[in-house]
């Protein structure tokens, strides 16, 4: 299976979809999810990733599943991290027991 190009930060599908299509601001959707205005925002602007926690309560408040919002964080992440390491590992190689 290919990686998708680029995935969004979960944060992105919040600021452009979900608040919007609910009429809502960052400081009401974070009362609804009881967290503070500040956690919202920094997911919400990219400076912060969805966490375990924050997953279950928006799956909560918007149905669906923890797993998916989780799934589009670590897509978002491993696609960065794949840019960004420049190590050159070396397959392992079984030693001989002697």
């Amino acid at each position: 299976m290919s990686r998708m190009h680029n995935p969004a930060h979960p944060g992105e599908i919040l600021k452009e979809d979900v608040l919007p299509g609910l009429g809502i601001t960052v400081t009401e959707a974070a009362a609804q999810l009881g967290v503070s205005r500040v956690a919202l925002s920094r997911v919400v602007n990219g400076r912060a990733g969805v966490s375990p926690e924050l997953a279950i309560r928006l799956a909560q408040w918007l149905g669906g599943n923890a797993e998916s919002w989780l799934q589009m964080q670590m897509q978002h992440d491993l696609w960065h991290a794949e840019r960004k390491t420049t190590a050159k590992v070396r397959p392992a190689k079984r030693t001989e027991a002697a």
